[in-house]
């Protein structure tokens, strides 16, 4: 017992880094908060996304279900309708969120609403295992088998799924923008030729193909803990940030002298300039997500390898199994086409999506098409403020709507 608690342990540690990094969102008050739930969150529980937060502000919303080729069926929301000369724009958000993420600030300050008053047919997809994507076709999410896999399931079925739908809906190329983990499902599926002959352009809210630099202590050491690897061992399947040992757990670390949890996100995260703070008690009302706990030992190989690749399953003949290879291939971000239109904006202040490594994502794009490369640096701008900051319209989405307009 005492080594099942030690591993618990170790990785929450990674967790607790993984669920602030790599998810859209920031918090600062207590640790209790971050897994609390509001009037609004049990709102969207119960009606959807839709109605607890976007037609309440008076815009049309359409509740959809996407199945994925290996069986999850995916929640995806509508937002304004199709309409001659709409053109379809996905959004796509990170780990440990869903779609709501998007949808925090006011409709004059957040992106899917402010996309709609632009003429655009907004789809925001919700990766498997979030709260409206929990269900398969043969599968419940109380077997383990249901949470085996990893962000490279992510890039192989559900963005494909989602993608293959709206355009069959849509008759159109499609626009696409993540943020975090959102920005590395497009560049791994691009890599590989996946999405090319739909997408019209991408724009890419601060990448995370690469996180070397990241320069949080925090999270550097729990990402090399191997908690992951050690958690799987003991068949946590399922990653519940929201359950009772996770609390308990964030509650013993903010209990610690010299922990500043009233403010550990930007600790681990880097200082975000630009958030409001009623927008950050709406986030906390509506996150974080489950995942799989494989998806964040993928995530954890991307920081301790410091190389892109499929997941590692840690033995040369496993891999073989299941790569033809003893090693986890590659995704070669070189082999993106140089003639898609690609917006990439990062910031200066952001220790998770560090300076020098979105350069070394833009080594890889250096053969990119002249005009087809757009890359755009806020000095000010930490992790967090490209999705939820307050000036995030003047300083970030109003650039991405004339790009894409631009692509039309």
């Amino acid at each position: 017992m005492a080594l099942r608690s030690l591993a618990f342990c170790m990785v929450m540690v990674l967790v607790l880094v993984l669920v602030v990094v790599l998810a859209p969102g920031a918090v600062e008050g207590s640790s209790r908060k971050l897994l609390g739930q509001a009037n609004a969150a049990v709102a969207a529980q119960a009606y959807g996304i839709c109605n607890a937060l976007v037609t309440v502000h008076g815009y049309k919303c359409q509740e959809i279900t996407v199945t994925t080729d290996d069986g999850y069926i995916l929640s995806v929301q509508r937002i304004g309708g199709g309409g001659a000369g709409k053109p379809p724009v996905i959004i796509q958000h990170g780990v440990l969120v869903d779609a709501a993420a998007w949808l925090m600030n006011s409709p004059d300050k957040n992106l899917p609403l402010i996309l709609a008053d632009s003429g655009f047919d907004v789809w925001m997809a919700n990766t498997r295992g979030t709260r409206f994507s929990r269900r398969h076709t043969s599968m419940d999410p109380s077997d383990p088998k249901f949470w085996n896999w990893s962000w490279d399931e992510l890039v192989a079925h559900d963005l494909p799924a989602v993608f293959n739908y709206v355009h069959g809906q849509t008759k159109q190329k499609i626009n696409y923008v993540g943020h975090s983990l959102g920005t590395l499902l497009a560049l791994a599926s691009l890599s590989e030729g996946k999405l090319v002959d739909q997408l019209k352009s991408v724009a890419l809210l601060t990448p995370i193909a690469y996180l070397t630099h990241m320069s949080t202590s925090i999270g550097a050491v729990g990402a090399r803990l191997f908690a992951g690897e050690i958690i799987t061992a003991f068949h946590f399947a399922e990653f519940d940030p929201k359950g009772e040992p996770a609390a308990e757990f964030l509650d013993h670390i903010c209990a610690t002298p010299g922990v500043p949890c009233y403010d550990i996100f930007s600790v681990i995260t880097g200082k975000n300039c630009c958030l409001n703070a009623s927008t950050v008690d709406l986030f906390l009302d509506h996150q974080p997500q489950s995942t799989s706990t494989k998806n964040l030992v993928h995530l954890s190989q991307v920081v301790r390898n410091g190389i892109l690749t499929k997941y590692d399953h840690g033995r040369p003949y496993t891999n073989y199994m299941h790569y033809g290879s003893f090693f986890a291939p590659h995704y070669d971000l070189s082999k993106i086409p140089n003639n898609l239109p690609m917006f990439i904006t990062y910031g200066g202040q952001d220790a998770v999506s560090d300076v020098l490594d979105v350069l070394h994502l833009l080594d890889h794009l250096k053969s990119h098409d002249a005009g087809k490369l757009v890359v755009d640096f806020i000095p000010e701008y930490g992790h967090f403020d490209f999705i939820m900051g307050i000036n995030a319209k003047d300083l970030v989405y109003n650039k991405v709507i004339s790009f894409f307009n631009q692509q039309q």
